[in-house]
């Protein structure tokens, strides 16, 4: 049989949860104890609060790629973070894995982005070095944790351990042991659970191939320039050999959406098989894996990296996205630097809290708390708060 074949049958589920697969009955549960809900499951919850925040909110006006007043096409934070949850249920049901919970860690994944995407996040970084430095895997991490502040009880959401850990991709010793419970698998050198393996691997896939169909809506890159992208290339062929007479437009979106296809149904097919190969009884004994088990075959791997390192030099190295880029760092290295200076230049909260932080943990507290406020920024406001601190002719 191919593996083809194989593929095609692989997409009939099975009922019921797969051993490996994360359990609420077995969570390591919240930081703040609480009720059980009488309606919906734990991670339920946490995607239904993920989703009620106002950082969830706020990522409709922070840029993917592009800032956020150039086009109402282009994704922006939201948009993507959607994307990525639909194709990381799709993986999690054709594994049987927990689908609630994928979709809570893949809809929570950028909560703590900056305003202009990843120049946003340079930026920050850049300011913050004296004091620690800024991420955004943890600053995710803190406005779920610290910043939303919206329940009787706690400060944060409370979400279950599972969606924190699921969270934080990325994180180095030092700061690991600072974390806590969420931060001992990087000391342990362990894996986290599969359902945070599939989202971080969604999020690869959704922003290498919608930055593609954006790339060329922006003009930064045409149908012919892709045809050297084997996955395109391959894609785009036997799309035109169906359908010769289809138009650009259309060629486009059946293109990208043959491309997500293909490496989806392989990732599914691959990590399938590394399971049964492994044979993992538990979600514990995934964690104790070297390696993660969710992953593509190496033919899709390699064409995966082809047209990520594509993008990365025909898409944001492109001039007009350099250009973006320096604006960006413009933007946010002098707002911190007002805000640090004068902390009463922010709005009360946000001043209140700059203040409370430097009591408790000097400059790096006021550092840290001026990071909070500009990291919580969408695009336009950011430009807004700009206009009024250094355009004499802006109201404030």
């Amino acid at each position: 049989m191919s593996r083809a074949t194989r593929l095609r049958g692989s997409t009939r589920v099975r009922g019921g949860l797969a051993p490996y697969a994360a359990r609420e009955e077995l969570s390591r549960g919240r930081r703040y104890p609480e009720p059980r809900p009488d309606f919906r499951g734990e991670y339920q919850r946490d995607r239904d609060r993920i989703i009620h925040s106002n950082a969830f909110r706020r990522l409709v006006y922070k840029t993917q790629v592009f800032v956020n007043h150039e086009g109402d096409h282009y994704r922006t934070r939201l948009t993507h973070s959607m994307e990525v949850a639909q194709i990381a249920r799709s993986i999690a049901l054709a594994l049987r894995l927990n689908e609630p919970l994928t979709e809570a860690i893949s809809l929570a994944h950028d909560l703590g982005h900056t305003p202009f995407g990843h120049a946003g996040q340079d930026a920050l970084n850049h300011c913050m070095r004296p004091y620690g430095g800024f991420e955004h895997n943890l600053q995710s991490l803190r406005v779920v944790d610290e910043l939303e502040d919206r329940y009787a009880d706690f400060r944060g959401l409370n979400l279950t351990f599972e969606c924190r850990e699921g969270i934080l991709k990325h994180c180095s010793l030092r700061n690991a042991r600072r974390l806590g419970d969420v931060g001992e698998r990087f000391i342990r050198r362990e894996q986290p659970g599969l359902e945070a393996q599939i989202a971080n691997l969604a999020d690869e896939i959704a922003y290498n191939h919608h930055d593609v169909d954006d790339g060329l809506r922006a003009g930064l890159i045409e149908v012919r320039d892709l045809l050297e992208v084997r996955l395109f290339g391959r894609e785009h062929a036997a799309l035109l050999e169906q359908y010769p007479g289809l138009n650009d437009r259309k060629a486009v979106h059946e293109t990208i959406r043959r491309m997500i296809n293909l490496v989806v149904s392989d990732l599914i097919l691959t990590t399938r098989e590394r399971l049964q190969e492994a044979r993992p009884a538990s979600s514990e004994e995934v964690r104790k894996r070297s390696k993660p088990l969710v992953g593509f075959g190496a033919a899709v791997l390699e064409e995966h990296l082809e047209l990520k390192a594509f993008l990365r030099e025909r898409v944001y190295r492109h001039h007009r996205v350099l250009r973006m880029t320096a604006k960006a760092h413009r933007v946010l290295e002098q707002l911190f630097t007002a805000f640090l200076e004068r902390v009463d230049l922010m709005p009360e909260t946000h001043r209140d809290a700059a203040r409370e932080a430097e009591r408790a943990h000097g400059a790096a507290g006021r550092a840290r708390a001026v990071a909070d406020y500009v990291a919580g920024m969408t695009d336009r406001y950011a430009i807004l708060e700009y206009g009024r601190l250094f355009d004499p002719a802006e109201r404030t």
